[in-house]
């Protein structure tokens, strides 16, 4: 079983810990199969701890269960740690997760909080090549993100949002220009200079990295500007081969071959990166606006 085991009353934590030494707040170590701390709270923190030097909360568990894990089921946390110049939250395990906390009304899953500049309020590490934190949905940052390895991002383009004129329906793979007015419209003409690109999330491709992305009261969506998308393409004037510049088509949201290379200068879309030999279709091309 685990070493520490709290279950909160309406309002007070599952665990609670404070030290003024150089001591976790709150310390658990399982070498079996249970959790190294694990608090349950109603409207309180599951699991919270504070220290002036040490770690807040401090789980090991050498086990397939969490260091640490709270469960909050109200406006609480599911672990909280606080810490001036250790770590808020500390969690250890050799197959489980480091630190777990659920939270299914208002408060965090995990919250950890440093008071000093040089540490951190939440630190997870993986020695053995794999995450040292994982996320499922959406994440708020509030401040910087500083990064010394890769960023690596699963999807294709690069992609920023624009207004998009109300009075029209478009879809993903559409080639847009700019209007008069400053908004997106999809191409009606051929080779025009005011392409701005392609509409992203088409076939297969979905944005790796979507700019200025904001609520508005009209129409925006993201047009591909770097990489790889799908668009939409009119071979019926002449054939598409891998590596064609392609360019706006007087089929209104498509794209054509730039056969004309005094015209095309400023009205290419792309690299075409599959062929279309006839009629109109959809094939990957590579973003490169000139």
């Amino acid at each position: 079983m685990a070493v520490v085991v709290g279950t909160g009353t309406a309002t007070e934590p599952g665990v609670s810990g404070s030290n003024n030494s150089s001591f976790a707040g709150v310390r658990g170590s399982n070498t079996g199969t249970g959790n190294g701390v694990t608090g349950f709270a109603k409207s309180g923190d599951g699991v919270r701890g504070e220290s002036d030097t040490g770690s807040g909360v401090n789980g090991l568990s050498k086990g397939s269960f969490a260091g640490v894990r709270g469960e909050s089921t109200g406006t609480g946390n599911g672990v909280s740690g606080f810490a001036k110049s250790g770590r808020g939250v500390s969690g250890t395990t050799s197959s489980g997760d480091g630190v777990r906390g659920e939270s299914a009304g208002g408060g965090a899953g995990v919250r950890g909080v440093s008071t000093n500049k040089d540490r951190v309020g939440v630190v997870g590490e993986n020695t053995q090549g794999g995450f040292a934190g994982l996320f499922t949905g959406d994440v708020d940052v509030r401040g910087s993100i500083f990064c010394d390895g890769d960023i690596v991002l699963r999807n294709a383009d690069c992609a920023e949002h624009f207004d998009i004129s109300a009075a029209q329906e478009i879809e993903p793979g559409t080639v847009m220009v700019i209007n008069a007015d400053g908004v997106l419209e999809q191409s009606g003409m051929c080779y025009d200079k005011r392409v701005a690109g392609v509409v992203s999330g088409a076939g297969d491709y979905r944005p790796a990295l979507i700019l200025d992305k904001q609520e508005t009261s009209g129409q925006r969506m993201p047009i591909a500007l770097i990489g790889k998308t799908f668009c939409k393409v009119d071979a019926s004037d002449a054939p598409i081969e891998v590596g064609d510049l392609l360019t706006t088509s007087a089929t209104p949201g498509y794209a054509m071959k730039a056969s004309d290379p005094g015209k095309a200068f400023g009205a290419v879309i792309g690299k075409a990166l599959r062929p279309q030999e006839s009629g109109m279709g959809l094939i990957p091309i590579l973003i490169a606006l000139q």
